[in-house]
């Protein structure tokens, strides 16, 4: 009988890979083009919520890339106060498939996969939604997305000002010194999210609420704010969409799955305030050239996403097949 055998790849074998930022970037950007093109599989996420007090939930992402002929599901963890433990916040697996034979082809370390492809996909709806001459960005939140954010933002725009906030003193100053030492720039660290995001050409929010706040409210928003909401729990004014002249989604059926209480804009869909109509287009259908994006500088536009499990499949068959060139991993008897 045919022995099987799968590559084990551990956050510091990826470490050791020397994957770039732009290589991130490119793999998430090329897969959400697939999408636009309907050359993906996707299976919007399931919740798995344990009996555990509300200390956090499991995410299960599912899906198939055509054109490199791997599928994949992600379990990660979404768990907020893991911070007390000195542990992320989100931390993952990711097991890629063969889809001719369904053999298991590798298990790979989704920590900072998750954490990268969720920057890079700001980064892409960024460089087809944002203004091309954003100077200021703001950002609330310091998970560890968010300094994937930060980083990949800052290397398309060279930002003249970044601001950045999050709930806790300690948090927010530290991920400020951290950002300001990598980038070689100042980093300005807020107290609200007033300070953070008020007339900012660019406003991400990737806070950690857990219940829903109007940290992001209409006021706050020029023409020409580019708009980035992700955060578990709403921190959206209820009304902002009210302002809002174009509104992007990863994927309009991801946008409605899963749980009705998670999701940045789910307050909106649950009071029947955004409906597909609403929708000008999924980011897929952007990158393929088959909708435009920011059309004229005015423009507010919002780009809502939650995630797609083909991003984490792209990239982590990206970093599979740098491992299988570099031998790289630890190889692991399945039958």
């Amino acid at each position: 009988m045919t022995s099987v055998r799968l590559r084990y790849l551990t956050g510091a074998d990826i470490e050791s890979l020397g994957i770039t930022g732009a290589d991130i970037v490119g793999a998430v950007e090329d897969v959400l083009a697939d999408h636009g093109r309907g050359q993906v599989v996707f299976e919007p996420r399931t919740h798995l919520v344990p009996d555990n007090g509300g200390k956090g939930h499991f995410n299960i992402l599912r899906g198939h890339l055509s054109s490199k002929q791997v599928s994949g599901v992600k379990v990660v963890g979404d768990f907020v106060g893991n911070f007390e433990r000195d542990l992320p916040s989100e931390m993952a697996l990711i097991l890629l498939l063969d889809p001719d034979t369904g053999m298991p082809r590798a298990i790979v370390d989704g920590t900072m996969i998750t954490e990268a492809r969720t920057g890079a996909m700001t980064a892409v709806g960024a460089k087809y939604l944002a203004r091309p001459d954003a100077r200021v960005l703001g950002h609330i939140g310091a998970r560890g997305t968010a300094w994937w954010n930060v980083v990949l933002l800052d290397s398309l725009f060279d930002f003249a000002e970044i601001r950045v906030t999050s709930k806790r003193p300690e948090s927010r100053e530290d991920f400020g010194r951290r950002l300001s030492e990598r980038l070689g720039k100042d980093v300005r660290v807020c107290a609200t999210a007033e300070e953070t995001l008020d007339g900012a050409d660019i406003q991400v929010e990737a806070s950690r609420l857990v219940e829903p706040e109007a940290l992001v409210r209409r006021e706050y928003l020029r023409p020409g704010t580019f708009l980035v909401p992700y955060g578990t729990i709403s921190a959206l004014e209820l009304t902002l969409l009210d302002d809002i002249d174009k509104l992007v989604v990863d994927d309009w059926r991801e946008s409605q799955s899963g749980n009705p209480r998670f999701g940045a804009l789910r307050p909106q869909l649950n009071a029947g305030l955004l409906t597909a109509d609403g929708v000008h287009a999924e980011i897929g259908d952007i990158v393929a050239g088959k909708k435009p994006g920011r059309e004229h500088d005015a423009e507010r536009i919002l780009f809502w996403h939650r995630g797609l499990s083909t991003t984490d499949i792209a990239v982590a068959d990206m970093i599979l097949a740098r491992a299988e060139a570099s031998g790289v991993g630890t190889m692991l008897p399945y039958r």
